[in-house]
């Protein structure tokens, strides 16, 4: 008689090891936001959303502007708000202070020892065009990203998107509504219209009947 052994799981259950790997640490969350602060002049947004995507692989486009979509109603910078959410899905309370003292500790310093060195030098012409080609940068940089944000939004369902989009667009641009109230409208007209076009469930009275 055949001695009965217990099954191997080894090959059907993922490696504990394995999965740990593929999450970034305290210290890859430290390193990861501090790089992308320090090359981040005109806006650490984009360079955020750059190491987080296509450089470290960390988010997905969906996930980026799912995750950017809660920090759009916290207080704050969208950018420090988005480093604690991440911090905290990767690795808790400690991932979040990583990775906000890594988008925090750059900046800080570097503004400081900048602000010091333009208020010295701000009346020298060369030195405000300078400034004014930056500002121009950011701004192309800005629209950039707003772009590759709103491909994956538009590719998965451009017929709602699309009105929210310019409705967002005329409230906050054109008419200056504040951002919480942008916030709420559009909101709530993206749950309208999302409920509006549902698929509909045929009732019981609409069900075919049998066939004899």
């Amino acid at each position: 008689m055949a001695s009965l052994k217990p099954p191997d799981h080894t090959l059907t259950q993922p490696s504990a090891l394995e999965g740990e790997g593929s999450r970034p640490t305290e210290l890859d969350l430290f390193t990861g936001f501090l790089w992308a602060s320090v090359r981040g002049f005109g806006g650490v947004f984009v360079m955020g959303r750059r190491m987080l995507i296509e450089e470290r692989k960390w988010l997905t486009p969906e996930e980026f502007v799912e995750l950017l979509g809660v920090c759009q109603f916290l207080p704050g910078a969208n950018i420090v708000n988005l480093s604690v959410a991440v911090g905290q899905r990767f690795r808790g309370w400690k991932g979040s202070l990583a990775a906000l003292a890594g988008i925090l500790v750059a900046p800080a310093a570097l503004s400081v020892a900048l602000a010091a060195v333009f208020m010295r030098y701000a009346s020298v012409p060369q030195v405000s065009h300078a400034m004014g080609a930056v500002a121009a940068t950011a701004a192309g940089l800005v629209v950039g990203t707003a772009l590759k944000m709103a491909e994956p939004i538009f590719k998965k369902d451009w017929v709602m998107a699309l009105p929210v989009a310019l409705g967002t667009l005329a409230l906050a641009a054109f008419l200056r509504w504040p951002l919480p109230a942008v916030l709420l409208l559009m909101a709530g007209a993206g749950s309208s219209l999302a409920w509006a076009r549902r698929p509909r469930t045929r009732s019981s009275s609409e069900a075919v009947a049998p066939k004899e």
